[in-house]
Formats: structure tokens, C-alpha cells, sequence
């Protein structure tokens, strides 16, 4: 009874050693969120700019540390000014007394 039908010696990449290969990779959803945030510049940017700082964080792996994908931190970055500034839009801007 050696085998049980666990042809794992024969296919060593068949258990456990691919990975999951589910949802989107990081260097598309740096993409998704680099447009996301160049378009809420324009419009909705309340709504696009949290998009993008989510897809900018996912892409990067939800950390800080090592070297991210160059698409994910400029849509990290660029969400949040966006975010800030349709912050600043909705408060009836900087002359109301909010800055």
C-alpha cells in the first residue's frame, strides 16, 4: 500500500507547489488603480480615489516594506491626493474655513 494513488513523486508540482492562481495579479490591479486615480481627478473622484488607494494597496501586497510595483505606489499616492482634494471639494473648499 505504498501509493494510495499519491503520485506525488511523479508530480512534484501537482500538491501545494503552484499556488493559487485566483483573482488578479498585482501588476494589473497597479494598472486598474494608476487609471482609477488619474481618472478621479476628472470626476468622482470621492469614488475613484479610495478605488485606487485599494488597488494600489492589494497590489503592493498589503505591505510597506521591499520593493512594490511602481504602478501600485503611484496609485496609492495619487488616490489619496485625490481622495484629500474631493475631501477639501466636498467641505465647500479652502476658503469656508475648513483650511
Amino acid at each position: 500500500m505504498p501509493g494510495f494513488g499519491n503520485g506525488t513523486r511523479r508530480y512534484p508540482r501537482s500538491r501545494g507547489r503552484t499556488g493559487s492562481r485566483t483573482g488578479p495579479d498585482s501588476a494589473t490591479l497597479g494598472i486598474v488603480g494608476t487609471v482609477c486615480a488619474v481618472a478621479g481627478f476628472f470626476t468622482l473622484g470621492l469614488v475613484l480615489g479610495p478605488a485606487a488607494m485599494v488597488c494600489g494597496w492589494l497590489a503592493m501586497g498589503r505591505r510597506w516594506t521591499g520593493s512594490g510595483p511602481v504602478p501600485a505606489l503611484i496609485a496609492l499616492v495619487l488616490g489619496a491626493i485625490d481622495t484629500l482634494l474631493a475631501v477639501i471639494w466636498l467641505g465647500g473648499g479652502p476658503g469656508n474655513g475648513l483650511l
